[in-house]
């Protein structure tokens, strides 16, 4: 993954257990000061909550220990490879779009972090400026062409 994609679990990671592990607990004790558990929704919720949050406390810290980070802004080059930024223009519409390939824990299509196990991730990596890319996904199939290739 990137220093910046660990960064972010880092930070989520600190945030569940130093704020909303805490307040979940607070809002367990006050739901049960209300009386009869079995009916009370508060508590029920605050519960599914408090389990969300523990799963997802312990998902990261095994994520997070075992990490390896690769240094991307020593890498170059014209063939895309785990890092890259990558500038494609859709053949049909010929709209653009700018990706970066990430590791899968810190996708997000939405903004332009695209895992490298996804279809086009993998359509792109050793692909080379200038290449056309066809990506067949579960919206049917796609071309692309490679405009601009960067690392940082």
């Amino acid at each position: 993954m990137t220093r910046d994609g660990l960064t972010r679990l880092e930070d989520e990671h600190r945030r569940l257990r130093s704020e909303e592990r805490p307040a979940v607990i607070r809002a367990i004790a006050e739901a049960r000061e209300h009386g009869d558990l079995s009916e009370n929704a508060e508590y029920h919720a605050a519960r599914e909550r408090q389990s969300f949050i523990e799963g997802r406390i312990v998902e990261l810290d095994d994520i997070i220990s075992r990490a390896q980070v690769i240094d991307t802004s020593s890498l170059s080059g014209d063939i895309i490879r785990f890092g890259a930024t990558v500038l494609l223009t859709d053949e049909d519409t010929e709209e653009e779009a700018t990706y970066r390939i990430v590791g899968s824990h810190e996708a997000d299509a939405g903004a332009g972090l695209l895992s490298v196990t996804s279809p086009l991730g993998r359509a792109l990596i050793g692909r080379t400026l200038g290449d056309i890319v066809e990506v067949r996904a579960p919206r049917g199939s796609r071309t692309y062409e490679v405009v601009k290739i960067t690392y940082s």
